[in-house]
């Protein structure tokens, strides 16, 4: 530990792996449901309480991780975060019942939420502003590492005797590595600046209290102090519209759009998680390196913009080629045995589920979603949002070649579009707006919004589609898109190349110029901590 570059290693790695854990520990439950239904003898309703039961645990850390985060410190709180999922590991694999597994589920859920927050914030204190935008990206290109990563060991572990708990026990693994690295980083900016050989980047900017600067109460982000109102409307705002468009919902019909095109059975799952995959891993690659030349605010602007192109299109397109669907369970095992790699239709940030063959039509339930992404976030993204039933024998008719076709460029641009916007440019901008003394409460207010609605989203998704159609739902969702470009031209101001301290000043002004970053340069910044004023 003698080299003045270990910072950023050690920060790329604690990103990367926080974000592989979060995405592995959501995709992995898709693989491991069918053998845990064959094991359990799971109902319908069991499959989906331990789906949802990831989403307990995280809407829980997301209310009370914020204090934990404030109180303890961000270091503290990834290390206490990865204890408590080598518990939840450990309950899920070593499980007899059901109520093991949801015990177990639950847990998992509270610690990546818990840690997906905390290491946001902490790596955004750590960097420097030319870094912090690309190091806080890679938590979302790790989030999608782990779906994948999960997919494969899911194929691998399919047909091994108890399987499904070596696929829940690998979960520690990044965990324990991510555990490592923080042993070398220091807790925050005040620690490293006792670390010579470690550079503290940030260079003015305290992650504990100072007894000099002001404190926050919960109450203050809905105060006009300091403008801690507006940054509280630009952090829910993008948590809000990159849920209410749809996203989730909109990826649970990738795998019929796959199949309209011509690919059939589980070709068509494995291509729309893994084409999708490779696809949203590529756009999360392109955003890293754009964050810090075209900046935030313009990558959200250009994603939310296709977004709303493309999810229109979609629904345009299903009015000439409709897509049916229906919700499907695992009641029928062997009818769903070799169905393909299943699919992450999350957060921040997702990939989509493969569509389940199944002989029981009855309506149910969706599988409710348990998305961060995403993350990750971050953020974030469910596996199993959605299990749709793709029409038998599907098979594209010539005119409509064209538009199936149409289709699946729409799919691939609206994944990317997300990938590049508000995948990973949402959890940055959270971890920037926010005062250190409540940056952590205040992450994950908005964090918890996020979830509820996710979760809303799903709940409504089916009666939507019943009370205005799919084609309207999607158009409804290109709407909704619309709209929040309107809300990030207004609202959503430029943070490149600023430090946190020169952010945390421009916001405390009443009326703060929606480009400010674009015109100074990061290498010209002059570091000094900012007396803020405790008058209101």
């Amino acid at each position: 530990m003698g080299r003045p570059s270990l910072l950023l290693p050690l920060c790329a790695s604690v990103s990367l792996l926080g974000g592989l854990t979060f995405g592995y520990e959501l995709a992995v439950i898709s693989g491991a449901l069918l053998p845990l239904q064959l094991d359990f003898g799971l109902s319908c309703s069991q499959q989906e309480l331990l789906v949802g039961s990831l989403l307990v645990g995280a809407l829980l850390a997301s209310l009370v991780g914020g204090c934990l985060i404030d109180h303890y410190g961000r270091k503290q709180a990834i290390l206490g975060s990865n204890l408590v999922l080598l518990a939840g590991s450990l309950s899920l694999g070593l499980a007899s019942s059901l109520a093991w597994l949801l015990l177990g589920r639950s847990v998992a859920g509270f610690a990546i939420s818990l840690s997906s927050m905390a290491c946001c914030i902490h790596v955004s204190e750590l960097a420097g502003p030319r870094q912090r935008g690309v190091l806080v990206a890679l938590y979302e290109a790790g989030i999608t590492v782990g779906v994948l990563l999960s997919y494969a060991l899911n194929y691998a572990l399919a047909g091994a005797p108890g399987g499904w708990r070596h696929m829940f026990g690998w979960a520690a693994a990044p965990a324990l590595l991510q555990s490592l690295s923080l042993l070398f980083l220091p807790a925050g900016t005040v620690g490293a600046a006792g670390h010579k050989d470690l550079i503290p980047l940030q260079g003015g900017e305290a992650t504990k209290l100072d007894p000099g600067r002001p404190r926050y109460t919960f109450v203050d982000l809905f105060r006009a102090r300091d403008n801690m109102r507006g940054r509280t409307i630009v952090g829910l705002g993008l948590v809000l519209f990159q849920q209410l468009t749809g996203q989730p919902n909109v990826l649970a019909y990738a795998s019929t759009i796959f199949q309209s095109v011509g690919f059939r059975g589980g070709s068509s799952a494995v291509l729309a998680s893994v084409g999708l995959g490779a696809v949203k891993v590529a756009a999360t690659l392109m955003a890293m390196g754009l964050v810090e030349r075209a900046g935030r605010r313009a990558l959200l602007l250009a994603g939310c913009a296709l977004m709303a192109l493309s999810v229109s299109g979609l629904g345009l397109v299903s009015f000439a080629v409709p897509l049916h669907s229906g919700p499907a369970c695992l009641a029928m095992p062997n009818a769903t045995r070799l169905s393909g790699l299943p699919g992450d239709s999350s957060l921040p940030r997702g990939l989509a589920p493969p569509l389940l063959p199944t002989t029981d039509q009855s309506p149910r339930p969706p599988v409710l979603s348990a998305s961060e992404k995403t993350r990750p976030p971050p953020g974030a993204e469910d596996p199993t949002a959605l299990s749709l039933t793709p029409p038998a024998g599907l098979s594209p008719a010539p005119e409509h070649a064209l538009l199936h076709w149409t289709a699946l460029v729409c799919m691939m641009v609206f994944v990317s579009a997300f990938s590049i916007g508000f995948g990973p440019v949402t959890w940055l901008v959270l971890s920037e707006i926010y005062p250190v003394e409540i940056r952590g409460r205040a992450f994950a207010f908005c964090n918890s919004f996020n979830w509820a609605a996710n979760l809303f989203i799903s709940l409504s998704f089916l009666d939507l589609i019943g009370a205005i159609g799919l084609s309207w739902t999607f158009l409804l969702y290109g709407l909704t898109a619309v709209f929040g470009l309107g809300f990030i031209y207004l609202f959503v101001p430029e943070t490149k190349g600023q430090s946190l301290a020169d952010i945390d000043q421009q916001f405390q002004k009443k009326w703060f110029p929606l480009s400010f970053g674009h015109r100074q340069s990061s290498a010209g910044i002059q570091y000094s901590r900012i007396e803020v004023s405790a008058a209101s």
